[in-house]
């Protein structure tokens, strides 16, 4: 049986338990020499621009980016598993993400709630995407997963750049935007100027 012979290893179930530990490693506050002033370090790029990592154990568990809209989490399993042997379960506030007849890899809250009837999942070229509609369009999220793998600040002023100027774009399509800049902070996009419209 071909089962038999796959890796399960990268795919052990990550537990509650580990959330402390992650938290910790995760904010990366490194204490300055010589003082007890704390940096936090910067997010963990992914292997795609916008795409941020999440990692436990030096393991590199799914990376992860956002829209205006959605919020894409992006999972390599292991080699030889097929698109029906995956199960994946999306909920308004939850995923669980695993192989079928096995516990599941992932099983986690999401970081906001979603439209559960417009997300959904894909498998293509050894990847799954998992696809979450944003409940709060322009809703900025720090992390995909609540408690894994939070971004900096400084990321998260980047993440709100990136979404307002969507924002700005959807709601101004005759105008481009990609090369505009922001004088000091990124205001919030979801609440600026009288809020998001939906359309």
């Amino acid at each position: 049986m071909m089962a038999s012979k796959l890796d399960y290893s990268k795919w052990d179930n990550i537990t509650d338990e580990d959330d402390e530990e992650v938290d910790q490693n995760f904010r990366r506050e490194i204490v300055k020499p010589g003082t007890e002033e704390k940096i936090i370090g910067m997010t963990s790029k992914g292997s795609e621009k916008g795409r941020y990592e999440f990692r436990h154990d030096g393991r590199l568990i799914y990376e992860w980016d956002q829209s205006l809209d959605e919020v894409n989490i992006y999972v390599k399993p292991p080699p030889g598993i097929a698109a029906d042997m995956i199960e994946c379960e999306i909920k308004p506030r939850r995923i669980r993400l695993g192989l079928r007849g096995n516990p599941p890899f992932l099983d986690e809250e999401t970081f906001g709630f979603i439209v559960q009837n417009e997300s959904s999942w894909t498998f293509v070229d050894g990847e799954i995407t998992i696809i979450l509609t944003k409940m709060r369009k322009a809703e900025t999220w720090e992390s995909a997963l609540k408690g894994r793998g939070q971004v900096d600040p400084m990321t998260k002023e980047e993440i709100k750049k990136k979404i307002m100027l969507e924002r700005f774009q959807e709601e101004n399509p005759g105008f481009d935007f990609s090369g505009a800049d922001f004088n000091g902070a990124v205001p919030d996009p979801r609440n600026f100027m009288d809020g998001v419209k939906y359309s």
